[in-house]
C-alpha cells in the first residue's frame, strides 16, 4: 500500500489494547480521543513510514486522536535522525512542527519530536523563536523552549540554552520546570562549571525537584553545595 496517512492510522487501529488505553488517558484531558495503542508499538508504526511525505504527515497531526499525531511527532523526528539532511529539509520539519503547535497536546509529543526537529535546525541560527516561546501563555510552547535545547548539546549554541533555562527556571507549571532540570542535566555533561554557576544564580528561584535534577551529573562535593 502507497504511504499515506490513511493507513498510519488503520494500522494504529489494528494494534488497539484496552490496558494500554488505560495508561494513555491518564495524560489526555478527559475528552481527548485515543485508541489505545502501546507507545513501543506505536514508535515501530512510525518508524516504518519515517518516508511518508510531509502532506500526509499534516494531515495525521490533524486527527483527533492522540495516537496519529503521536505518530507524526515520531516520523518528524525520525526524518530529523536521518544521516546529513539538508539544511532546507530541516526548516522544513522545524516549520512543520511549529506551525502545527496547537496540535501537540501533551509533554510526550514535544519531547519526542522538539530536541532534533526544532533544536538542530537552530544550530547557528537565531534564537528570537525560543524566547517567543518561552513567554507564551502555553505551557507546551514553552516547553518547546526549553526542550529544544536539547539539540544544542555537544555544539557551540549551549549557551543558548542556559538563556532559556534561566527566563524558565521559576515557571510554576511542571510541563516547563521540569525540562529546565532535564537539560542543566544533559548541559552538565558538557560543561559543568557552567551548570555550577547557573545554579549559583538561580537555584533559589527553582523549585527542589528541579534542583535536583539539575545536579544529577555532578561531582558529589558539587552537588551537596544545593541538595
Amino acid at each position: 500500500m502507497a504511504a499515506t496517512a490513511d493507513v498510519v492510522v488503520a494500522e494504529l487501529e489494528a494494534e488497539r489494547s484496552p490496558d494500554a488505553l488505560a495508561a494513555v488517558r491518564g495524560r489526555l484531558t478527559p475528552d481527548e480521543e485515543a485508541f489505545g495503542v502501546r507507545m513501543g508499538t506505536l514508535f515501530a508504526v512510525a518508524k516504518r513510514h519515517t518516508g511518508l511525505p510531509l502532506a500526509e504527515v499534516v494531515r495525521l497531526l490533524a486527527h483527533p486522536a492522540f495516537e496519529p499525531r503521536m505518530a507524526a511527532m515520531c516520523i518528524l523526528d525520525f526524518k530529523a535522525r536521518r544521516k546529513r539532511p539538508g539544511h532546507h529539509e530541516r526548516g522544513t520539519l522545524a516549520r512543520t512542527y511549529l506551525g502545527h503547535h496547537d496540535r501537540i497536546t501533551t509533554w510526550d509529543m514535544v519531547d519526542r519530536a522538539a530536541p532534533r526537529v526544532v533544536g538542530l535546525w537552530l544550530v547557528g541560527r537565531d534564537k528570537h523563536l525560543l524566547h517567543d516561546l518561552a513567554v507564551s501563555p502555553e505551557p507546551l510552547r514553552r516547553r518547546t523552549a526549553m526542550t529544544a535545547p536539547l539539540g544544542f548539546l555537544g555544539t557551540d549554541d549551549l549557551e543558548a540554552g542556559f538563556d532559556v533555562a534561566a527566563l524558565l527556571c521559576a515557571d510554576p507549571d511542571p510541563l516547563v520546570h521540569k525540562p529546565v532540570g532535564i537539560f542543566l542535566k544533559h548541559a552538565a555533561v558538557h560543561d559543568a562549571a557552567r551548570v555550577s554557576e547557573f545554579l549559583d544564580e538561580h537555584a533559589g528561584q527553582m523549585k527542589r525537584p528541579v534542583v535536583r535534577l539539575a545536579v544529577e551529573k555532578l561531582g558529589p562535593q558539587v552537588r551537596s553545595r544545593w541538595v
